[in-house]
């Protein structure tokens, strides 16, 4: 009885430290739009909004002159 006590909890803990597939996807979206921003000159910022879309949580701050020629 206590082995199968023992095996549940530690599936059960397993499964929480292998994370969710949400997270993944977040953390390649806001890689994907760190490296776009920083190929343009700029810093990604936090707009304060919590939406669960990195598209819609940061912003891209480019200072400099403005241009819109593609570099």
């Amino acid at each position: 009885m206590r082995t199968s006590l023992a095996l549940i909890a530690l599936l059960t803990l397993s499964a929480c430290a292998t994370g969710t597939v949400g997270d993944s996807w977040y953390q390649r979206e806001l890689t994907a739009l760190q490296e776009s921003c920083r190929e343009r000159g700029g810093v990604l910022t936090s707009t304060g909004a919590t939406t669960g879309q990195p598209g819609t949580e940061f912003a891209c701050i480019i200072h400099g002159p403005a241009t819109r020629i593609d570099r």
